[in-house]
This record gives C-alpha cells, sequence and structure tokens, in this order.
C-alpha cells in the first residue's frame, strides 16, 4: 500500500513538474529571444561576446546602456604582432572597454593571422610587415571588411561611424586600412605602427592620427627596425620613420596648412595637418618616453620600459574620431 501511495503520489506530482519545466523554457527562450534583439546572443568570453568572422575569433564589447534602439559608433582595435585578441581587450593594457562605456561605441578585437589552434602569436599582413600573415599574403583588408559587415549585421553599428585603431603591427594594418578602405573606415589611430605600404590610393581622403614615442625600441622613430623589434629580422622591415608616415598622409589628403600645435606639456606634443581635402586632417602626438608601449596603460609586458603617462592614448583617439565629421552611411 505505501508503494501504491508513493507511486500515485509521483504521478500527481508529474504534472506540475512539466508545467513548471515548461514554463522555465519559456522564460529562457524569452530571454533569448530579447537578447538576440538587443545583439546579445553570441557567447560570452569574460564579459565579451565571441563572434566568428571567416574562421577567426573576434571579441565585441557592446558599452554600459546599449540596446539596440539607436545607432552606435564602431571601433576595430587591432593587436600588436606576436599578440591576440584578448591581449588587446585587456582592460589594464589598453584600456578601450572603460573608454567604450564612457563613449558609448561598440568596440571589437579582431584576432590576426596564427597558425595555432588557439589563435596565439598572430601577426597582420599590413604590406611590408609582419611575420606568417605578411609571408602568407593574408588577406587581413578582406578581413576586416567582413568583421565590419559581420557586426552591421548582428549589432545596431553607424556606418558613417566606423573607426580602426591598432598598436604596432596593429597600427600598421590600420594605416592599410586608410589606404585600401577608406570607403568603410572614417578614420584611423595608430599606436606605434607607422606605414607599412607600398603604395596607397585612398578612394577619398581619410584622417589619420599616429601616436608615437620618440624612444621606440620597436618601431624606430626615425625609422628601421629596432632591438625590441622580432628576433628574426625577416619577419619584419626597415620601418618607415615617424616623419615620413605623417608627410605620406600629408600628401595623399593633399593637406596645406603646415602643422600647428595643439598640445605640449611636460614629455609629449601634438600637433595637426589642417587644410585638407574633405575637411580631414592629419594628427601626431608624441611621447618622450614609453618605448613601444600604449601612452597611459597601466601594464606593460615584463621586462618593458613603463608606458608614458603624458598622454593617455585612449582618450586622444576618442577625442579624434569623434571629431572627425561623419562620412556617408553605406
Amino acid at each position: 500500500m505505501r508503494r501504491l501511495a508513493i507511486a500515485l503520489g509521483l504521478v500527481l506530482l508529474l504534472p506540475a513538474a512539466q508545467a513548471q519545466e515548461t514554463l522555465r523554457d519559456r522564460i529562457k527562450a524569452r530571454i533569448e529571444q530579447r537578447r538576440a534583439e538587443r545583439g546579445q546572443d553570441a557567447p560570452a568570453t569574460g564579459g565579451l561576446q565571441e563572434l566568428q568572422v571567416q574562421g577567426r575569433k573576434v571579441l565585441v564589447h557592446l558599452p554600459t546602456g546599449y540596446d539596440g534602439s539607436r545607432p552606435a559608433p564602431l571601433v576595430l582595435a587591432f593587436h600588436g604582432g606576436g599578440g591576440h585578441a584578448e591581449y588587446m581587450a585587456d582592460d589594464s593594457h589598453y584600456g578601450l572597454q572603460k573608454k567604450a562605456d564612457e563613449a558609448g561605441f561598440v568596440v571589437a578585437f579582431p584576432n590576426g593571422y596564427s597558425k595555432l589552434q588557439g589563435g596565439r602569436f598572430a601577426t597582420w599582413n599590413a604590406g611590408g610587415c609582419c611575420g606568417d600573415a605578411r609571408d602568407r599574403s593574408s588577406d587581413d583588408v578582406g578581413f576586416a571588411r567582413a568583421v565590419v559587415a559581420a557586426l552591421k549585421a548582428r549589432y545596431r553599428i553607424d556606418a558613417a561611424r566606423v573607426f580602426a585603431t591598432g598598436m604596432s603591427n596593429g597600427g600598421m594594418l590600420s594605416h592599410r586600412l586608410a589606404c585600401e578602405a577608406a570607403d568603410v573606415f572614417r578614420a584611423v589611430a595608430s599606436v606605434a605602427g607607422t606605414d607599412a605600404t607600398a603604395s596607397c590610393t585612398p578612394s577619398r581622403p581619410i584622417s589619420v592620427l599616429h601616436i608615437h614615442a620618440r624612444d621606440d625600441d620597436h618601431v624606430l622613430f626615425d625609422g628601421g627596425a629596432g632591438a625590441g623589434a622580432f628576433r628574426d629580422e625577416s619577419k619584419v622591415m626597415s620601418f618607415v620613420s615617424v616623419p615620413d608616415t605623417i608627410a605620406r598622409w600629408v600628401q595623399r589628403d593633399r593637406c596645406t596648412a603646415p602643422a600647428r600645435r595643439t598640445l605640449e606639456r611636460p614629455g609629449a606634443y601634438c600637433e595637426v595637418h589642417e587644410g585638407c581635402a574633405g575637411g580631414v586632417s592629419v594628427q601626431l602626438c608624441v611621447t618622450d618616453s614609453g618605448g613601444h608601449s600604449w601612452p597611459g596603460a597601466q601594464r606593460v609586458r615584463r621586462g618593458k620600459e613603463e608606458a608614458s603617462q603624458a598622454l593617455d592614448a585612449d582618450d586622444l583617439i576618442w577625442r579624434f574620431f569623434e571629431q572627425t565629421p561623419p562620412g556617408p552611411s553605406q
């Protein structure tokens, strides 16, 4: 009798349990639907959305308060040579997620070409540099275009305010994108990575910001590869100098005004070339110290010189992007 009573009890409880399970499934489905509507249905990695584009990882940070109700600016941030997306997304090294929250832009961290399954030790094909990406002629301009298209399909992106920035080899790729994808990117900003292109014919004038330390021991300020660059010299190039990089963009953008100093403080200065075609500008910011690092960073790689605190690269870059007139929507 006792066994019968237990069995009857289980039978009576079963519909209620099934109803609870059905309710949970409905709630879960509704949550997933709402997240998808807000562009938040991608897997999360440490608070970041993770996408796959052309077989490569792209980490995405949506700014605080993002709900997809209005288009947001987009910044693609490219890691340095030998780095990877997670490292570029680390705010202790770069601070771009925090800046995105403050300013309200979406920031994405694509992964470069890597032979390793996890994507570590990746490089970008920026023209003359660097590593396996260059040697294998990786189509990183095409990849960057595909990343932007994927993000526009998933999130509410303002196509007239799409920007690129990067560190070292990633900065070099930003210069290349200005040359070959000016129809997509409104402006670019490079830190510690000079122009590595052999030829450059932008489809329209484009604003360019370059940030560099005078004592950079990788990409030497006055040109050439320093002692801190890749040990295998065949993986890099004789880097173009900072002055030549700026001169190239002044010519490409047909700037007529001489450089005007916009900031000068102990350890750093900035200057701008105006009177350029299409209302764009070419800007340069220089720190006296900091080596091959991101100005304002709180942490650098072990054994490297501390980053200069005379400038905050995140503030400079976003102010530059924000002040660039929006282009036509694509």
